[in-house]
């Protein structure tokens, strides 16, 4: 029977583009590796956290089997602005380049 108060608790939790790390996934024949990162696209009705995961799989989590936590907004700062940094540079070489 599904628990819908639960299952909206995990929605309202696990909004999309909630950036999240798996730990590690259970019961599946072909899981996403430990420590790889994702962000959520939607959970469904029955609070399967889908999510599409940095090395282009999209899988569903489950939360009461999968072992995962949701990724800091200080983390996911610091990885934009490192792509900041990593464009600047990139603008300036081209820029010094002459191109």
């Amino acid at each position: 029977m599904i628990d819908h108060e639960k299952v909206e608790r995990i929605k309202k939790q696990y909004p999309e583009g909630t950036r999240i790390c798996l730990d590690h996934m259970s019961d599946d024949p072909h899981p996403v590796p430990d420590g790889i990162k994702g962000t959520v696209a939607h959970v469904d009705d029955i609070g399967t956290i889908f999510c599409k995961f940095d090395n282009g799989r999209f899988m569903g989590v489950v939360p009461e089997s999968d072992q995962f936590h949701v990724i800091e907004q200080e983390e996911n700062i610091s990885e934009d602005e490192k792509e900041d940094e990593n464009m600047e540079e990139d603008t300036d070489m081209t820029m010094n380049m002459g191109v």
